[in-house]
């Protein structure tokens, strides 16, 4: 009886093991673990659609994470979607005429905000707004067109 209770005392102790591992995993796989330094700027962006883009989303440019996405509110006069992103201050030299774009990261279709540099020579500051924007491309939409496109044509 008492070798009964050795394995199943291993048994539990393996277990939990595996889920802890599994939780962590999980965690870093979905960069909820990222984090960005204390000293940050924020800068804001109007998208007409951001799909599922979430919060803590990342913040890219040229692919390297610069900052998080720490809100997504919808504005109640245009209906646009307003995006707060907090850029790290290590980054602060990216032009004020910078674009942004919702865009589709990996397989599993994460969401994140993609800066594209311009060429000014002032610099974002905390508080600017990001002017040039596109929407992200939600795949439904297109099939949609191109479906109801293709239906047209044979119509005629």
């Amino acid at each position: 009886m008492r070798a009964n209770y050795k394995v199943e005392l291993t048994s539990g102790i393996f277990l939990l093991m595996g889920i802890a591992a599994l939780l962590w995993l999980a965690m870093e796989a979905t960069d909820y673990g990222m984090q960005v330094g204390d000293d940050t700027y924020q800068v804001t962006a109007r998208f007409a659609n951001v799909a599922d883009l979430k919060d803590r989303a990342p913040v890219k440019v040229g692919g390297v994470t610069v900052g998080l996405v720490s809100g997504i509110v919808l504005d109640p006069v245009t209906f646009d979607a307003v995006v707060t992103m907090q850029i790290d201050s290590r980054f602060s030299d990216i032009p004020n005429d910078s674009g942004a774009a919702i865009l589709t990261s990996g397989v599993l279709g994460d969401r994140y905000v993609g800066l594209q540099p311009g060429g000014a020579l002032d610099a974002l500051v905390d508080g600017d707004e990001i002017l040039i924007t596109q929407s992200a491309v939600v795949l439904e939409t297109l099939i949609s067109k191109y479906l109801f496109s293709a239906g047209k044509e044979g119509a005629e």
